[in-house]
Order: structure tokens, then C-alpha cells, then sequence
């Protein structure tokens, strides 16, 4: 079982797709981790020998950002949006879509379940 940046990769899958199970590695990222390793893209991750996962293992920690320091960066960031009150910081602080989405009939993956609002009773004469 290949191990490489606290992620146990998958072992029937192969190598592309298998790295793209850490965090921050995308297939772009895998290919060319790959050909900087010299190792085929179509191996399976059961294949690689030891020296292959060193060798990955290795070009990951040195160029990479990935799992654990990448997830405390992102929220860094988010958090210093917040702090400034920028647009951005503010739709993170309310829960609703950052990026210009409409919010009037979607977006309710960003604000959650629908919280149903009942009407007022008209007033019998």
C-alpha cells in the first residue's frame, strides 16, 4: 500500500488517478509529478516499487503544497477576508455564495436547508 503525504492511495487505480486522492493534486498535478518521477502513467499504484514511491513522495514535499499545510493556508486566507470586510469576507461571514451566483430561487447548497417563513392572517371584517 503506497502512503505518500499521510493519504493511503487507492491501489487498483492507476497512477494519475490514484494521486489525485491527496488534497491539492489535481490531474495536471499528478502528470506531471509522474514524468518528474519517470514513472508511467498508466501503472497502477500496486505496481510502484519503493524507489518510485520515494522518489514521488519526495517531489511532492519539495514543490507542493498539499493535505494539512494547504487546508490551513486556504482558510488563512478566507479568515483574512473576513477580517478586512471585504465583499468577499462578508458573503463568507453570512453563509451565502461568494463568486456572483444568484441567491433568489439556487444557492442552497451555500445557505443550507430552506427555512419556511409563514404569512400573516388576513384580518376578518
Amino acid at each position: 500500500m503506497a502512503r505518500i503525504a499521510g493519504i493511503d492511495l487507492p491501489k487498483n487505480k492507476r497512477g494519475v488517478i490514484g494521486l489525485t486522492y491527496i488534497y491539492g493534486i489535481g490531474p495536471n498535478v499528478s502528470k506531471a509529478i509522474l514524468a518528474q518521477a519517470q514513472v508511467d502513467e498508466n501503472t497502477k499504484v500496486s505496481e510502484w516499487n519503493d524507489d518510485q514511491i520515494k522518489k514521488i513522495t519526495g517531489i511532492i514535499q519539495e514543490q507542493y503544497k498539499v493535505e494539512g499545510e494547504l487546508r490551513s493556508e486556504v482558510q488563512l486566507s478566507i479568515k483574512r477576508l473576513m477580517d478586512i470586510a471585504c465583499y468577499r469576507g462578508l458573503r463568507h461571514r453570512k453563509g451565502l455564495p461568494v463568486r456572483g451566483q444568484n441567491t433568489q430561487t439556487n444557492a442552497r447548497t451555500r445557505k443550507g436547508k430552506r427555512k419556511t417563513v409563514a404569512n400573516k392572517k388576513k384580518a376578518t371584517k
